[in-house]
């Protein structure tokens, strides 16, 4: 979670101010209300703020000499901000990821947890997937959510009953059936 902002340190010894829900150094970036819940939004650089107030049709923002570079947005983020928040109080989290997407602006909805596996691209990637335990039945847990070509998923499992695996694993560190068994009579196991 530290991205850059440990080679600010490593590099500068320079401290990075707390930012709170908002990127430190990329203006404008955060989360933003709208008419139905709220978006995330990431719209850093010079030419992505462009897009934004281009797809906003906010004209006074990408004109306004506060606002022409990183630094003045940095200085003013609380203002700008504030002028952002009053476009997007205006319609739905929906609309303003389509048209800003549209844009190349960054952004998404914030998701209430029953929102995030109903997502389509969620259900695309499989995001969730059925086990099947012996004494809860089947159900579904969330999976790696890694994909690399070169190794397809394995199937997932329910998590084992305690001690469920160990004659398996034993096996697999040399030891034989008669071993395990003594271990066993033994109630080492």
């Amino acid at each position: 979670m530290l991205d850059f902002q440990a080679a600010r340190w490593t590099m500068k010894h320079e401290v990075p101010p707390q930012a709170g829900n908002n990127h430190p150094t990329s203006i404008p970036t955060g989360v933003f209300q709208t008419t139905d819940g709220h978006i995330n939004l990431a719209a850093a650089g010079d030419h992505m703020f462009v897009r934004l107030c281009e797809a906003l049709g906010a004209d006074e923002l990408k004109k306004d000499a506060h606002y022409q570079d990183g630094a003045g947005r940095l200085e003013h983020r609380d203002e700008l901000n504030d002028k952002l928040q009053v476009y997007f109080a205006t319609n739905s989290s929906a609309h303003w990821v389509e048209l800003l997407n549209k844009a190349g602006v960054p952004c998404g909805p914030i998701y209430a947890m029953d929102e995030v596996f109903a997502d389509p691209q969620v259900k695309h990637l499989g995001m969730a997937t059925k086990v099947h335990h012996p004494d809860i039945g089947d159900f579904e847990i969330v999976r790696n959510a890694i994909n690399l070509s070169n190794d397809p998923n394995e199937p997932y499992t329910a998590t084992p009953e305690r001690g469920e695996h160990t004659d398996q694993v034993l096996g697999e560190f040399g030891y034989s059936a008669e071993q395990i068994e003594a271990l066993r009579a033994d109630e080492v196991i």
